[in-house]
């Protein structure tokens, strides 16, 4: 049996986190957490889950290298830039527990993956890839010039037989405009054949309206499988006319203790099950039942004994 291979593009930073007056130092991004949530779920020799990015030379990248490896991330396509460093990011906890956010990325490594002498040769393998996943964010901390030759990676993928997974993920302080997040996500929707759109960003994006709007939106850009996320409301999927409806998970208030993290589990889950062949109802339910397992517990990653059984 040959093990397909799917590449996870993005942004991992420094994370520094403030409770009752401690300050403790993790690792964070989007891309990153399904990742390595993917790679928990799935046979290594079916699925081999790469991470794509460029990291520093620095201490800190190391130590993240060491630790996707660890959870059997492949960091072969990843670039050490010994002019970069990853970003940094600072939460500050209040009383009430609300979480307030600041950022250090604006020269961060992961800008670069696509500018720098290796990225065509990384390239002219991901292009050969089964799968590649992306986010919103991956695409917002490029260049323009970088956002191109991402698109004609996503095209030569295709061509070549390969699925491109795109999770909407939208930051409005990471874009100039709207109207330039618009253009940018319908050239990457183009390219995509399975979207997870969380509605919160698609209304945030394209102004509040009815799923099926969102829906119909999507696939008439050529996107066959689109997944809306509607955090603790049921998740709907659409392939064709067919349409999914699952309710979420139910936790107790008490029970969840951080939410950072939900969209990306889910996504992995869904995946997990999807990529090997599962229906989208079954995909769902790991989708839900992975988010739900993440949020009883602080951070991004949980510990892997806490995973729900495979």
């Amino acid at each position: 049996m040959t093990t397909k291979r799917i590449a996870v593009i993005g942004e991992c930073m420094i994370e520094l986190s403030e409770k009752e007056n401690n300050v403790s130092r993790g690792f964070g991004g989007d891309t990153l957490n399904t990742s390595v949530y993917i790679a928990r779920q799935v046979p290594e020799d079916k699925l081999a889950v790469h991470y794509v990015t460029a990291l520093g030379t620095d201490v800190f990248s190391d130590q993240m290298l060491t630790t996707w490896q660890k959870e059997k991330v492949k960091t072969d396509l990843i670039q050490q830039l010994d002019d970069k460093m990853p970003g940094l990011y600072y939460i500050e906890t209040d009383d009430a527990g609300e979480r307030k956010f600041y950022y250090w990325r604006n020269d961060a490594a992961a800008r670069y993956w696509l500018a720098r002498d290796k990225s065509e040769e990384i390239c002219q393998k991901l292009a050969h890839f089964d799968y590649i996943y992306l986010s919103g964010i991956s695409v917002a901390i490029l260049n323009p010039e970088s956002r191109q030759k991402l698109i004609s990676l996503l095209k030569a993928c295709r061509s070549n037989g390969g699925k491109v997974i795109f999770d909407n993920n939208y930051r409005p302080r990471l874009w100039q405009s709207r109207e330039e997040t618009q253009q940018v996500y319908h050239d990457v929707l183009c390219c995509t054949d399975i979207a997870f759109l969380t509605l919160d960003d698609e209304d945030a994006l394209w102004g509040e309206e009815p799923y099926e709007n969102v829906i119909t939106r999507t696939q008439a850009l050529g996107v066959s499988e689109i997944i809306i996320k509607r955090g603790a409301d049921s998740c709907i999927a659409a392939t064709g006319s067919n349409r999914e409806d699952v309710p979420a998970v139910k936790l107790a208030k008490e029970k969840v203790v951080d939410t950072t993290a939900a969209g990306d589990s889910f996504s992995a889950g869904y995946l997990a099950v999807r990529l090997q062949g599962g229906n989208v109802a079954d995909a769902i339910k790991r989708g839900h039942l992975t988010a739900s397992t993440v949020i009883q517990y602080r951070g991004a990653i949980i510990p892997l004994e806490a995973m729900p059984a495979v």
